[in-house]
């Protein structure tokens, strides 16, 4: 009888986390460095949402196609107002055209043209709202939100009340009500709530 020796065959040596985290690091280093430089504001839409005329120029779904991930950057026509909403603070707003205010937790703030509004990183977040206070004359911002920075602090949002022109799915109609993905979170409060 003729003995026939098998030879086992070695298991595939597996990827160990520390390399995997170099290797996804390095493939988001070379993704940033061919990304997109320039994003063309005529490329891009506006939308009514439910806070109003809005258009977005760099969104979380662009960031694995530009050389600057990390950001949302939209703009806001503001008519008569905006819709009012609850969130971490951390966006600075700059005013493009227009005369308005914002409320802030109830307070007032004025501004107009190459103004810049900031809103406050608090616990709970901040409710707030645009006001254009001149009806011939539409008011323009763009905001900036490093959205790293926001999630570490509160990836949170309710809806207070939408914009007026807003009749979308799940329209809130003005009434208090928890977006879907801020809905579970601590039972629809918040971390700092």
């Amino acid at each position: 009888m003729e003995r026939i020796s098998e030879r086992k065959r070695e298991a595939e040596p597996k990827e160990l986390l520390y390399d995997v985290s170099g290797r996804v690091g390095n493939e988001k280093v070379r993704r940033m460095a061919e990304g997109r430089v320039v994003i063309k504001g005529k490329e891009r839409e506006w939308e009514q949402n439910r806070q109003g005329m809005v258009k977005y120029l760099l969104h979380m779904t662009d960031w694995d196609k530009v050389g600057t991930p990390g950001w949302h950057i939209f703009m806001n026509h503001i008519k008569v107002h905006s819709g009012r909403h609850t969130h971490q603070g951390g966006l600075a707003i700059f005013v493009l055209d227009g005369k308005g205010h914002t409320v802030v937790d109830g307070r007032k703030f004025e501004w107009e043209k190459d103004d810049l509004i900031l809103l406050p990183i608090k616990p709970g977040g901040c409710a707030h709202q645009h006001f254009n206070e001149d009806p011939g004359h539409p008011a323009e911002w763009i905001a900036f939100q490093f959205r790293t920075m926001y999630e570490v602090v509160s990836v949170g949002r309710i809806q207070n009340q939408d914009h007026p022109d807003w009749a979308g799915r799940g329209a809130t109609g003005g009434q208090i009500r928890p977006t879907p993905e801020y809905a579970g979170h601590r039972g629809g409060r918040g971390p700092w709530l």
